[in-house]
């Protein structure tokens, strides 16, 4: 029965423990990328930030090895676009997408994609990569040249949502430089991938990372829809909640909820985020009225900070010379005590360090 309440600070609170967000975990980066399920990684450098937040004593070469390792890898899933993830994770939950991707061709492309045989376009690709990890603009002139009535930007997308592909770290110090080149999934790691969707586990694995959370969240943040079915299955092994607007939330047995009194100190997330968008529901995480600031006029998602556990604000790093500055933009004044500040202006300034090692004077701006 599901009359278990909730209050919205234990909701955060709990959520804020998966994340490892109520302090820093002294755990392998490995660990700390499965514990999350998957990093949202659109850009090379959010993934290293969001990591730095939550993994004790973390460096940048820590995930580059794994990257070069191939026990990391950066490649499409949820919601159609670049998360990292490790690569015995994206062998076994990347079918779990695949008619999501595919079905994006028709959607995103439309008109685009009439007349597209994606079949041989496909297998063009894979024996492309297949010979030498290569980029897209390669791939799409190579594709022109066979198929050259197509729409070239139409083929690559194809092409990137049906065939399954690693995108291949450089020693660039983010991991990825602007432009990367592409290999095939099964070819890069010298291993299949699974064929069938694992959709319980890949429930299972949200809510330990993301949860309590209703249906909607789950599919809000994998880009899946029909997930009701598989929570149904899923009940007898559940635990049920109710939010404080009578929502049921669902959560596997064994996971942290912590005191809604726990201390939650102050966190800089990075750019897109996955914590930002793990729900349908943010109220968990920032009050309604702010939530329109998290995503930007041309869709980008800012990078965002916490106080007391919940999203205070928004910020960027400038760099003039020697002088590193973190730029903070609160929602609202930040009314905490001064202790509150001190923490979060030290917070910021151990992530300029982090960011901008080579620069001499560090400022944070704004709070």
């Amino acid at each position: 029965m599901s009359d278990t309440p909730l209050t919205l600070r234990a909701l955060n609170r709990a959520t804020l423990a998966r994340q490892m967000l109520l302090e820093r975990e002294k755990t392998s980066v490995l660990d700390a990328v499965e514990q999350l399920l998957a990093l949202q990684a659109q850009q090379a450098k959010p993934p290293f930030i969001g990591l730095w937040s939550r993994v004790a004593g973390f460096g940048r070469d820590s995930l580059n090895v794994l990257l070069h390792r191939k026990e990391v890898v950066r490649a499409t899933l949820m919601r159609g676009t670049l998360h990292l993830a490790s690569a015995k994770d994206y062998r076994h939950l990347r079918a779990s997408f695949t008619p999501l991707l595919e079905a994006s061709v028709a959607s995103v492309l439309r008109e685009r994609a009439k007349g597209l045989d994606v079949a041989p376009l496909v297998k063009d690709a894979r024996a492309f990569f297949d010979e030498a990890p290569r980029t897209f603009e390669a791939l799409r002139d190579h594709l022109v040249a066979r198929y050259p009535r197509n729409d070239e930007r139409a083929m690559g997308f194809a092409v990137r949502m049906f065939l399954p592909l690693i995108q291949v770290p450089t020693e660039t110090a983010w991991g990825y430089p602007g432009t990367t080149d592409f290999a095939v999934a099964e070819s890069w790691l010298g291993a299949s991938l699974r064929a069938e969707a694992d959709l319980p586990t890949l429930v299972r694995r949200y809510l330990a990372a993301f949860g309590p959370a209703t249906v909607a969240d789950a599919q809000t943040w994998s880009g899946l829809n029909g997930l009701k079915a598989t929570f149904e299955s899923l009940r007898p092994s559940l635990r049920t909640f109710r939010g404080e607007k009578g929502r049921e939330l669902f959560d596997v047995p064994e996971a942290q909820r912590p005191d809604e009194d726990t201390p939650a100190p102050p966190r800089f997330l990075p750019e897109f985020d996955s914590l930002v968008l793990g729900h349908e529901d943010r109220a968990r995480l920032v009050d309604e009225a702010y939530r329109p600031r998290l995503i930007t006029k041309n869709l980008r998602v800012p990078a965002t900070f916490l106080v007391d556990g919940f999203i205070a604000g928004t910020w960027t790093v400038e760099r003039k010379r020697s002088v590193a500055a973190l730029v903070v933009e609160p929602f609202a004044p930040i009314k905490k005590k001064k202790k509150d500040r001190d923490a979060l202006v030290k917070e910021g300034e151990a992530l300029l360090r982090f960011l901008e090692p080579d620069a001499r004077t560090f400022e944070v701006r704004g709070h």
